[in-house]
């Protein structure tokens, strides 16, 4: 069985590399490899419907209002090379402003660029803004929204590095920001601020659930990895490091970092070359996916006795990359069918009604990032100064699609579910899947310096703490 499993992972970079082969743009390809551990909860009901009608949207509370408009700016990649993941929190973000305050959705951020709710007296004003995953470009825009348009709160972006320079930004001007879809570890790490929040998970979350499924179902003890040189890559790379040997593993050699840009990655493989280990964990982000694959396979760190260690990834990606591996059990961070609550089923229906097509990989997380605004000010009465919105946000928790959402208040990590999910096959609107597990994982506390007192009794720079 352990066999099988081996060889089909191996078809499913060959076709992988095919396609590329056939002139897909790889620009947008995610980093596939994520970096957390949770033990697997109850086994969920299959994928529901996608056909669900709205939910019933419940009314604000009373007693809210604010004498001016809240603005809130949305960063985001519209027209770079991560705009296919640009264009889920563009769709989401309306989807959950609307569904948190009982109001229409008004479209994406793209068809319209500003727009109105109402909760209850206090208006709520959303701008979006293209940062082209350029950190330059989204340092101009936070400012414009800041300074010209009176922003108290930003939600973005897609790449961690732009979300970095947010992050800087937002402490300047003492305002919020929810980070989402970035997964960079340090955002509630080592470059920590108490001004930031996440929405989405971290990548530390993504390598505990692979890991706990790698080592505790599939068997897999031996590993090792390869990751980009910067802060994505290192985050991502002492996540795996940490959960995989936390629930027995163990790494045969060390992580082998390359710059980020690299094309041509003979030197960097040769040093795994025949490692002979179970799995090759790869942390990537980018059109250097393809070739690193290549090399990988052409020096045979992947070969029949070690497979690729990858998450399933977006809808539009995953027939390419996965067509072949039907089949194949791994872990995915959002997928439509996943979740059953009413939220979910919510933005399944309106994103079939204004964007054509199922919620893909990050929708969810537009959509919480919203709704943790909304939810904010109804505890607040519709304060959104920056000190207001912090005393509510920690310890906030509310319904999202991906069901409980948590912000842990010692370091503002976004707590939720994630799903392990077997690959059962394609329709024409992208993957199936049956659901396997739910997971939920909790990762340490990653605080550095005068931060660390927060973490409390959470474990401290490690799972073992």
């Amino acid at each position: 069985m352990r066999k099988a499993t081996k060889l089909l992972m191996l078809l499913v970079v060959l076709a992988l590399l095919a396609a590329a082969c056939g002139g897909e743009d790889d620009e947008a390809t995610p980093d596939t490899l994520p970096e957390t551990t949770a033990a697997p909860a109850e086994t969920t009901a299959a994928p529901a419907e996608t056909t669900a009608a709205p939910a019933e949207t419940t009314a604000a509370p009373a007693g809210i209002s604010c004498a001016e408009p809240v603005t809130v700016g949305v960063i985001t990649d519209q027209s770079g090379a991560l705009a296919i993941y640009g264009s889920h929190i563009n769709r989401g973000v309306p989807i959950g402003f609307a569904y948190a305050t009982g109001s229409d959705v008004q479209g994406d951020g793209l068809s319209a660029p500003e727009q109105t709710y109402m909760l209850e007296d206090c208006e709520i004003r959303v701008i979006f803004k293209d940062d082209q995953s350029n950190a330059e470009l989204s340092a101009t825009a936070a400012r414009e929204l800041i300074e010209v348009e009176g922003a108290q709160i930003i939600i973005g972006s897609v790449s961690s590095g732009v979300t970095a320079t947010l992050q800087e930004i937002a402490r300047e001007n003492n305002v919020i920001l929810v980070a989402a879809p970035a997964a960079a570890t340090d955002l509630t790490g080592s470059t920590f601020d108490p001004n930031t929040f996440r929405a989405s998970r971290s990548n530390y979350q993504d390598g505990m659930a692979i890991c706990d499924q790698f080592v505790n179902n599939d068997g897999y003890k031996t590993f090792v990895q390869i990751a980009p040189d910067y802060s994505f890559g290192y985050g991502g790379a002492q996540a795996y490091e940490d959960a995989c040997t936390y629930f027995g593993g163990e790494f045969l050699q060390e992580t082998v970092f390359a710059p980020a840009d690299t094309t041509d990655f003979t030197s960097y493989m040769t040093p795994l070359a025949e490692s002979g280990a179970d799995a090759f964990l790869v942390t990537w982000a980018g059109g250097g996916f393809v070739p690193l694959l290549q090399a990988a396979i052409d020096l045979s760190v992947i070969n029949e006795d070690t497979v690729l260690g990858s998450p399933f990834v977006d809808n539009v990606v995953m027939p390419a990359f996965f067509g072949n591996a039907v089949g194949t059990t791994s872990v995915i961070l959002y997928h439509f069918g996943a979740p059953s609550n009413p939220a979910n089923d919510y933005l399944i229906a309106n994103q079939a009604a204004v964007g054509g097509t199922n919620p893909d990989l990050f929708d969810a997380d537009g959509m919480n990032a919203a709704m943790m605004v909304v939810e904010a000010l109804k505890a607040t009465g519709g304060a959104a100064d920056a000190d207001s919105l912090k005393a509510a946000l920690e310890g906030l928790s509310f319904e999202g699609p991906k069901g409980l959402l948590e912000i842990r208040a010692e370091d503002h990590m976004a707590i939720q579910d994630m799903y392990v999910v077997t690959l059962t096959g394609f329709d024409d609107a992208g993957p199936l899947y049956e659901n396997v597990a739910t997971v939920r994982p909790e990762p340490p506390c990653l605080l550095e310096g005068e931060y660390t007192a927060r973490c409390g009794d959470l474990p401290v720079g490690s799972l073992g703490g």
